[in-house]
Protein backbone atom coordinates (compact mmCIF):
# COMPACT_ATOMS: atom_id res chain seq x y z
CA UNK A 1 0.00 0.00 0.00
CA UNK A 2 1.29 3.40 -0.85
CA UNK A 3 -0.56 5.13 1.99
CA UNK A 4 0.76 2.83 4.72
CA UNK A 5 1.47 4.38 8.13
CA UNK A 6 3.73 1.61 9.41
CA UNK A 7 6.86 3.70 9.05
CA UNK A 8 8.49 1.32 6.57
CA UNK A 9 9.92 2.93 3.46
CA UNK A 10 8.91 1.64 0.09
CA UNK A 11 11.22 1.44 -2.89
CA UNK A 12 9.77 4.59 -4.43
CA UNK A 13 10.22 6.72 -1.28
CA UNK A 14 12.35 9.76 -2.22
CA UNK A 15 13.64 10.15 1.36
CA UNK A 16 15.45 6.81 1.14
CA UNK A 17 16.68 7.27 -2.42
CA UNK A 18 20.18 6.04 -3.10
CA UNK A 19 20.62 4.42 0.31
CA UNK A 20 19.22 0.95 -0.15
CA UNK A 21 18.72 -1.10 2.98
CA UNK A 22 22.13 -0.56 4.54
CA UNK A 23 21.85 3.20 5.04
CA UNK A 24 25.48 3.57 4.09
CA UNK A 25 25.13 5.72 1.03
CA UNK A 26 25.84 4.93 -2.60
CA UNK A 27 29.53 4.16 -2.12
CA UNK A 28 28.90 1.34 0.39
CA UNK A 29 31.02 2.97 3.08
CA UNK A 30 29.33 4.55 6.05
CA UNK A 31 30.40 7.58 7.95
CA UNK A 32 32.89 6.63 10.65
CA UNK A 33 31.44 6.06 14.11
CA UNK A 34 32.43 8.10 17.14
CA UNK A 35 35.06 5.60 18.28
CA UNK A 36 36.55 5.43 14.80
CA UNK A 37 36.85 9.21 14.72
CA UNK A 38 38.44 9.10 18.19
CA UNK A 39 40.92 6.46 16.99
CA UNK A 40 41.80 8.49 13.89
CA UNK A 41 42.37 11.68 15.88
CA UNK A 42 44.46 9.85 18.48
CA UNK A 43 46.49 8.17 15.75
CA UNK A 44 47.24 11.53 14.19
CA UNK A 45 48.13 12.94 17.63
CA UNK A 46 50.32 9.96 18.57
CA UNK A 47 52.01 9.95 15.17
CA UNK A 48 52.73 13.67 15.40
CA UNK A 49 54.24 13.21 18.84
CA UNK A 50 56.39 10.36 17.51
CA UNK A 51 57.55 12.64 14.68
CA UNK A 52 58.55 15.32 17.19
CA UNK A 53 60.33 12.74 19.36
CA UNK A 54 62.16 11.47 16.30
CA UNK A 55 63.27 14.93 15.20
CA UNK A 56 64.48 15.76 18.70
CA UNK A 57 66.40 12.49 18.94
CA UNK A 58 67.98 12.87 15.49
CA UNK A 59 69.06 16.41 16.37
CA UNK A 60 70.67 14.91 19.51
CA UNK A 61 68.79 17.26 21.75
CA UNK A 62 69.69 17.38 25.44
CA UNK A 63 66.05 16.72 26.25
CA UNK A 64 66.62 12.98 26.50
CA UNK A 65 68.64 11.37 29.27
CA UNK A 66 69.29 7.68 29.00
CA UNK A 67 69.67 5.37 31.96
CA UNK A 68 72.56 3.00 32.24
CA UNK A 69 72.16 -0.77 32.29
CA UNK A 70 68.85 -0.79 30.42
CA UNK A 71 68.15 -4.11 28.73
CA UNK A 72 67.17 -2.59 25.39
CA UNK A 73 70.04 -0.21 24.64
CA UNK A 74 69.97 1.44 21.22
CA UNK A 75 71.53 4.61 19.87
CA UNK A 76 69.43 7.72 20.32
CA UNK A 77 69.80 8.62 16.63
CA UNK A 78 68.59 5.17 15.58
CA UNK A 79 65.53 5.52 17.81
CA UNK A 80 64.96 8.95 16.35
CA UNK A 81 64.75 7.56 12.81
CA UNK A 82 62.47 4.74 13.94
CA UNK A 83 60.10 7.19 15.65
CA UNK A 84 60.18 9.61 12.73
CA UNK A 85 59.33 7.00 10.09
CA UNK A 86 56.77 5.22 12.25
CA UNK A 87 55.18 8.55 13.19
CA UNK A 88 54.75 9.58 9.55
CA UNK A 89 53.17 6.24 8.66
CA UNK A 90 50.82 6.41 11.67
CA UNK A 91 49.67 9.95 10.75
CA UNK A 92 48.89 8.81 7.19
CA UNK A 93 47.03 5.74 8.53
CA UNK A 94 45.13 8.00 10.96
CA UNK A 95 43.77 10.00 8.05
CA UNK A 96 42.91 6.75 6.22
CA UNK A 97 40.84 5.59 9.23
CA UNK A 98 38.46 8.51 8.58
CA UNK A 99 37.47 6.83 5.29
CA UNK A 100 35.75 4.07 7.26
CA UNK A 101 37.53 1.33 5.30
CA UNK A 102 38.10 -1.97 7.05
CA UNK A 103 41.70 -2.21 5.79
CA UNK A 104 42.48 1.14 7.42
CA UNK A 105 41.22 -0.18 10.76
CA UNK A 106 43.45 -3.26 10.47
CA UNK A 107 46.48 -1.22 9.49
CA UNK A 108 45.70 1.18 12.34
CA UNK A 109 45.65 -1.63 14.89
CA UNK A 110 49.00 -2.99 13.68
CA UNK A 111 50.63 0.46 13.60
CA UNK A 112 49.27 1.47 17.00
CA UNK A 113 50.68 -1.78 18.38
CA UNK A 114 54.08 -1.05 16.82
CA UNK A 115 54.05 2.49 18.17
CA UNK A 116 53.14 1.21 21.65
CA UNK A 117 56.05 -1.24 21.45
CA UNK A 118 58.41 1.50 20.26
CA UNK A 119 57.32 3.72 23.15
CA UNK A 120 57.84 0.86 25.59
CA UNK A 121 61.41 0.52 24.35
CA UNK A 122 61.72 4.34 24.53
CA UNK A 123 60.99 4.31 28.31
CA UNK A 124 64.56 5.03 29.51
CA UNK A 125 64.79 8.18 27.37
CA UNK A 126 61.50 9.84 28.29
CA UNK A 127 59.55 7.69 30.79
CA UNK A 128 56.44 9.71 31.60
CA UNK A 129 55.69 10.71 28.02
CA UNK A 130 56.31 7.15 26.85
CA UNK A 131 53.71 5.87 29.30
CA UNK A 132 51.21 8.49 28.10
CA UNK A 133 51.72 7.49 24.47
CA UNK A 134 51.47 3.79 25.32
CA UNK A 135 48.09 4.50 26.92
CA UNK A 136 46.98 6.51 23.87
CA UNK A 137 47.93 3.64 21.57
CA UNK A 138 46.10 1.11 23.73
CA UNK A 139 42.97 3.28 23.50
CA UNK A 140 43.43 3.51 19.72
CA UNK A 141 43.62 -0.28 19.45
CA UNK A 142 40.51 -0.64 21.59
CA UNK A 143 38.59 1.98 19.61
CA UNK A 144 39.51 0.41 16.27
CA UNK A 145 38.65 -3.10 17.44
CA UNK A 146 35.30 -2.08 18.94
CA UNK A 147 33.92 -1.72 15.42
CA UNK A 148 31.23 0.54 14.09
CA UNK A 149 28.14 0.94 16.22
CA UNK A 150 25.09 -0.72 14.76
CA UNK A 151 21.63 0.65 15.35
CA UNK A 152 22.72 4.10 16.46
CA UNK A 153 19.76 6.46 16.63
CA UNK A 154 20.03 10.03 15.49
Amino acid sequence: MSGSTTGARSDHDPAGAGRGTSGKGVSGKGAPSGWTVFAGVMMIFGGAMAIFEGIAAIAEDDLFVSTRNYTFQFSLTGWGWIHLILGIVVVVAGFAVFSGAIWARGVGVVLAGLLALANFLWLPYYPLWSLVLIAVNVFVIWALCSGPQKGVRA
